[in-house]
């Protein structure tokens, strides 16, 4: 008998059938004469209740030792259940266990953990109620981007993760070698990385931008959505070692209309958290953050508020209360700044526009001004920033001379300066953090609790 997912099964809800399942116990229960035995097998959030009579044959010898944790195959027939808060239960003809759990040493017996203490247990957390959701919530986010990108005529791009170019020219970059580093050849000056496997320095990419751009400029509009990699030795709620970004890029296209489509797509994104991943969204807000349905509602009830970075200056500076970090014309925006301006002054998403060239990476248009550059960051609330775009630069010479201007080597660059020499043409892109949009959606106060297997100064268990 082929066997069933437990959501189809709650879904469905065949009773009168004889069906069967398999998965995980999660609790049992034991009365005179029976056993209640709860089992998920991460279809779903919701466990189905399976009545085992003590009349099985497999009674004594397996029921009354299984343990939580333990994998086990069920058949007999689905009935309606006189138990408050389900519909059907399983009545048992036949158990079988694959796999025990020692109740001594699973470390999954009580019913809530720390989620410090499950990512020392990272090959286990997705067991328990809260990872499994986030799981099944990125999965189905996941297939949505695609799903957006696909219905609206973008193509799917597959940009490299090793790369020879610094996308954001921070230099925080891991580095990728075949050389063994206990015992490096001897050289007498020239260039170690020559006798690397490129033959020359090689990295893990930032960003697949710059790759994207090559394809937008062929066929149109294209995505990324891939990993990324920064070495920055950040400890925050906010920042990984490796995470996953989205990134469209659109040829023919200003910066009004990049944040037309960035918006159009979080809020997508956020519809279908909502209204397909309901069950998970309220276990969120029961259990992380009672306010995390009324916040996702508000992104979808307003426009997002569209301001210069000038103009969020003003703001700032005018707020009556401290800030840790300082405020002024030429500083970059910090987390508690974001947050202030989309949760006390517009109480809503927030697009800032217009930030100084001076704090941005060398590939955004340079305003006529001279001081600022076409780009936008979307800030959510409860979050801060989760979009970061612009119009790229599309002038040769403009571009030319802000590789000079930022140090950067152009001879790295010369294939991304013929873009512009070669049927050059308006266009533009953003990437979206799909980890800070899962912690925004899920309401997770770390972004390591949305990731499967998190990397962090420090840490990287398997």
């Amino acid at each position: 008998m082929p066997y069933q997912r437990i959501a189809d099964l709650i879904r469905e809800k065949p009773i009168g059938s004889t069906v069967e399942v398999r998965g995980w116990l999660r609790t049992r229960r034991d009365a005179k004469g029976f056993s209640f035995l709860e089992v998920n097998d991460g279809s779903c959030l919701a466990n189905l209740q399976v009545v085992a009579d003590a009349g099985l044959p497999s009674y004594q010898s397996k029921v009354l030792r299984l343990g939580t944790g333990a994998s086990l195959r069920v058949a007999g027939e689905l009935a309606p259940s006189p138990a408050k808060g389900q519909e059907v239960e399983l009545q048992a003809a036949e158990i079988e266990v694959y796999g025990w759990a020692d109740p001594d040493t699973y470390p999954l017996q009580k019913k809530r953990h720390s989620f410090e203490f499950l990512r020392t247990i990272a090959h286990l957390r997705p067991r328990t109620n809260a990872l499994g959701a986030v799981a099944r919530v990125r999965s189905r986010l996941s297939f949505a981007v695609h799903q957006f990108f696909q219905e609206r005529g973008f193509f799917q791009v597959h940009t490299p993760i090793i790369t020879m170019s610094d996308c954001e020219g921070a230099g925080e970059m891991f580095t990728v070698t075949a050389l063994d580093l206990a015992n490096l050849p001897r050289q007498e000056g020239g260039n170690l990385f020559e006798q690397d496997f490129f033959g020359r320095p090689a990295r893990l990419t930032v960003s697949g931008q710059l790759e994207a751009e090559v394809y937008a400029l062929a066929l149109g509009r294209v995505y990324t959505f891939g990993p990324t990699f920064r070495a920055e030795r950040s400890h925050t709620s906010r920042h990984l070692a490796e995470f996953w970004m989205i990134e469209p890029e659109m040829a023919f296209c200003d910066l009004q209309e990049d944040i037309d489509v960035a918006e159009e797509l979080l809020k997508h994104l956020v519809i279908v958290a909502r209204d397909q991943c309901a069950e998970e969204i309220g276990l969120f807000a029961r259990f992380i953050d009672k306010e995390l349905p009324a916040r996702l509602d508000s992104v979808l009830a307003h426009d997002f508020e569209r301001i210069t970075y000038t103009e969020a200056v003003k703001l700032l500076e005018q707020a009556e209360r401290p800030f840790e970090f300082p405020v002024a014309w030429g500083l970059d925006l910090q987390s508690e700044h974001e947050r202030y301006l989309c949760e006390e002054i517009f109480r809503k998403p927030v697009v800032v526009t217009g930030y100084p060239k001076a704090i941005k990476p060398f590939y955004m248009r340079v305003n006529e001004d001279g001081e600022t550059v076409a780009n936008m960051d979307i800030l959510f609330p409860h979050l801060g920033e989760v979009v970061g775009g612009s119009q790229r630069e599309d002038r040769y010479g403009t571009l030319a001379a802000r590789l000079e201007e930022l140090g950067l080597n152009r001879a790295d660059y010369e294939w991304y300066l013929d873009l512009r020499r070669f049927g050059s043409v308006p266009h533009a892109g953003f990437g979206v953090g799909f980890e800070r949009l899962i912690q925004f959606v899920s309401g997770m106060p770390n972004i390591r609790e949305v990731i499967p297997f998190p990397r962090t100064p420090g840490t990287a268990a398997f």
